[in-house]
């Protein structure tokens, strides 16, 4: 089975300028049945109540200890651990317990239909927009034939790695090609610089595999 390797192409301690960058990546490649999906990891409970009155459509999940619920039927698991969109979070403290930080996303949406509302609203929390069904086109004078399965665009908020495991100040955006290693090396790095180009930006570090 094949997988992705993302290259960082550009990095601004600007939101809405990393929005705008990743859109001009992304339209290059876009086609009618592009998709996006959104992702936050929230540290605290004040954050979860905030992004549920600014983005209510998205899902919240709550952590859950390993094991913690074998045998217990889903309708008897806590809401926030199942899983419950934003007018649906709890207002007691107590739910929160042991379940932060509270994943949310909202996954598969048309293009444009979310990235300004969770654009503002990630703050400083960390979190990603991610384009996929995308379309790189063929480069015959480097011997590319194109790409659909890998190709992406993603958009880092506070975090430079897709794991979202380090903090940063500023947001990173990301280009994806099909991961194609030998002797210890990419052989699809030069599509990644070649995709960059288009669009007037450079590779800027090296490539974070899935």
């Amino acid at each position: 089975m094949s997988t992705d390797i993302a290259y960082p192409v550009f990095r601004t301690p600007d939101p809405a300028l990393a929005l705008s960058t990743a859109r001009r990546l992304m339209e290059f490649g876009r086609r009618e049945h592009s998709e996006v999906s959104v992702y936050a990891a929230l540290p605290s409970v004040a954050e979860v109540r905030r992004v549920g009155k600014e983005v209510p459509e998205g899902w919240f999940r709550g952590q859950e200890k390993y094991r913690e619920f074998d045998g217990v039927p889903l309708e008897a698991q806590p809401v926030l651990v199942v899983g419950v969109p934003g007018l649906g979070l709890p207002t007691e403290p107590t739910a929160y317990e042991g379940r932060l930080p509270v994943e949310y996303e909202q996954l598969d949406l048309p293009v444009g239909s979310i990235e300004d509302a969770f654009t503002a609203t990630i703050g400083s929390n960390r979190g990603e927009i991610n384009w996929k069904m995308l379309c790189w086109p063929d480069v015959p004078e480097l011997g590319f034939p194109g790409e659909s399965t890998h190709a992406e665009v993603t958009l880092l908020f506070n975090t430079p790695t897709r794991e979202l495991d380090e903090s940063a100040d500023d947001h990173t955006v990301l280009v994806h090609v099909r991961s194609a290693a030998s002797d210890g090396g990419q052989m699809n790095e030069p599509y990644a610089h070649w995709l960059a180009e288009q669009v007037e930006l450079a590779v800027i570090g090296p490539g974070q595999p899935s």
